[in-house]
This record gives structure tokens, sequence and C-alpha cells, in this order.
């Protein structure tokens, strides 16, 4: 029952994130993720280490794989385990893809707001 809870709290949260005003639109975030991945793949991105992106990375495999920790034959209980690892995985990409498109941004506006060349600083 708990972990049920947790996973509409954390459901709840990431729907409350997506539409904040000002942070970034949920179609923004997922055309963000394949970006995310390869800047942090290349060490470009320090907001998100490998280890959470290897932790992903086996989410999805685990709801691909055939292979479960509870059989969905297990009817509700098989299904749910899936079910709640699905909801971290979208959860954890939204938010992830979220602060990555932040930092994309504010890498962006540093580069137009950055020193004119020419003028020397007092």
């Amino acid at each position: 029952m708990m972990a049920k809870a947790a996973r509409a709290a954390a459901a709840w949260r990431t729907y409350r994130e997506v539409t904040k005003p000002g942070s970034p639109a949920l179609m923004t975030r997922v055309r963000a993720i394949p970006r995310m991945i390869g800047a942090v793949m290349r060490g470009q991105y320090d907001g998100m280490g490998k280890g959470k992106l290897s932790l992903l990375a086996l989410g999805v495999v685990y709801i691909v794989s055939p292979v479960d920790v509870l059989p969905d034959f297990l009817m509700l209980i098989g299904v749910a385990d899936d079910f709640g690892v699905f909801l971290w995985l979208v959860a954890s990409l939204l938010g992830e893809s979220g602060r990555y498109v932040q930092h994309e941004r504010s890498v962006i506006q540093s580069r137009v707001e950055g020193p004119v060349e020419g003028l020397e600083q007092a």
C-alpha cells in the first residue's frame, strides 16, 4: 500500500513540475532526453552522473525484459511492479531532462551575455 502511495506521489510531483509556469514543457523535456544522454556520456553535463544513467537504462531493460522479479502471471502484483518501475522511469527522465533543458538555456544565455571582445575591464 505504501509503495502505491509513493508511486502516486512521484507521478503527482512530476505532473506539477512539468506544468509549473516557466518550466520546460513536456515535449521539450521529451526531445531533450537523447541530447541529455549524449551529454552525460561525453561528460559535458555534470547534473546527472553515469551511475544514474545506468540505473535508468536498467529500468528500461527491466520493463522490456521477459524476465521479471515478480512474474506477470501473478496478475495484479506482477503488473504492478512493472508499472512502478515505469512510473519511476518516466518521473526520473522528465525531471532530469527538465533540469538539462534549464542547463542548456543557462549555457546559451551565458554565451549571449558573455564578454564583448575589445573591451577591457577596469
